[in-house]
């Protein structure tokens, strides 16, 4: 009876922390909800009006920055919640770059996959971002730093509109090709600075991915400040006192 009551509890503590990790991650079909939720779904419009309130830093990249104040909260409790909000969110064991407890710092670099897909006339674009997010962590505070320079493009030359036949778009590929992989001569791998396509830059033929791409980047910024704001004030699982 006991063994079996083991069993049981070791079940659901699992379950329990695989509903508090699946919780965290933030997928590209529900980031689209959540942007179009808050910006609306015409993308040229809403990259428009986003761009009257954000400016790009001294770099060129877009950076979001946010103190969190965490009243009573010391510098070593924060540091163990930032360090379980970032290792249940990025799976990859190679995101979290940097995670110094004396120093309070924790940096993670994670690509986002897919955020923007489109079909154009000649070409197909899919678009990943790979942000850097900077946890800073004092005493009764934390910041979080969020900074994007590059959209990461993967470009089909046979995926647009008026490619020949269906066969040719079924070459495209929905993630990032391998470095020098010559397989498919149809794939660019490209790099787009945000500062040189739409709406920081009106003539650009690539807007209406560009477009898409800056808001659902936007988008992803607030997510992230959102989740990390709720795991220092509440905790990954709520209620602390057991």
């Amino acid at each position: 009876m006991k063994k079996y009551y083991i069993l049981m509890l070791v079940a659901i503590l699992t379950f329990c922390g695989t509903m508090t990790v699946r919780s965290q991650v933030i997928k590209p079909a529900d980031l689209e909800k959540y942007a179009k939720k808050r910006y609306g779904d015409k993308w040229l419009d809403a990259a428009k009006n986003l761009s009257e309130k954000v400016v790009l830093d001294k770099n060129e990249s877009l950076t979001y920055q946010q103190v969190i104040e965490a009243p009573g909260k010391k510098k070593e409790q924060l540091y163990i919640a930032m360090n379980y909000w970032a290792t249940a969110t990025f799976k990859d064991k190679q995101a979290i770059t940097l995670n110094d407890k004396d120093a309070g710092c924790i940096i993670i670099t994670s690509t986002i996959p897919n955020i923007a897909e489109h079909i154009g006339t000649i070409n197909r674009y899919s678009v990943s971002i790979t942000p850097i997010i900077r946890i800073d962590i004092k005493d009764e505070r934390v910041r979080v730093t969020y900074t994007v320079q590059t959209y990461d493009v993967l470009a089909d030359i046979s995926g647009g509109w008026f490619s020949p036949t269906d066969d040719a778009r079924k070459t495209y590929g929905d993630s990032k090709r391998k470095k020098d992989d010559k397989t498919n001569a149809n794939l660019y791998d490209q790099q787009w600075e945000i500062a040189r396509h739409y709406p920081f830059v009106d003539k650009d033929a690539q807007k209406r991915t560009s477009s898409k791409a800056f808001v659902m980047t936007h988008a992803y910024s607030n997510a992230v400040l959102d989740k990390v704001e709720d795991a220092v004030k509440n905790g990954m699982a709520g209620d602390d006192n057991w």
